[in-house]
This record gives structure tokens, sequence and C-alpha cells, in this order.
């Protein structure tokens, strides 16, 4: 997968198109990334004893890889393609651009 965890990332179709947000977790087999503030869902919840508290909890679902795009600083939202620099180090770099990101 070309998204890691802590990438900003711009939702590209749904319901949250459009939006930012940064990538909380990856989920590599099943090709998924949870972003912060995108694709939430209410989960209901029940009082576990007297130390947790039942009600309403916002939840952040899971959205496909491909439904989301890396942002550039320059560009904005855009593809990722790999390079090798002068040391033989694989970095990623915007399709755009060119530019490291």
């Amino acid at each position: 997968m070309k998204i890691k965890k802590g990438d900003q990332v711009q939702v590209l179709s749904g319901k949250d198109r459009g939006k930012t947000g940064e990538v909380i977790r990856v989920l590599p087999k099943a090709n998924k990334v949870l972003v912060a503030g995108v694709n939430i869902a209410k989960r209901h919840t029940r009082a576990q004893g007297t130390t947790v508290q039942g009600g309403i909890i916002d939840k952040d679902m899971p959205l496909p890889a491909s439904k989301v795009a890396l942002i550039c600083s320059k560009d904005g939202a855009t593809r990722v393609r790999y390079e090798f620099d002068d040391k033989g180090e694989k970095r990623r770099v915007c399709a755009k651009c060119g530019g490291d990101l």
C-alpha cells in the first residue's frame, strides 16, 4: 500500500467526498484505511456496569484505500510514485510535481 499511517489524505468519492484528514490506521490485508473525522458511524453501546456509561458513540469506519488520495503540499490530491535516490533508497514521490511526500 502506498498510504501510510500519519499521511494527510483527501476522500475522492462517497458521502464524505472532498473531506481531508489524517490516516489513523492502515489495514493492508483488507486494503482499507481509517481516516480521522471521515466515514463516521453511530454506535449504540450498553452501559458496562458502573465504570463505562452507555450511549451513542461516533466511530470512524474504514474506507477502501482506492477512495482516498495523498495530499501534496504543492498540488493537492495526487497519486504516489516510487523512485530510488542516489543512495539507492526507495522514496515516495508526487506523481504530478515529482516532489517528496
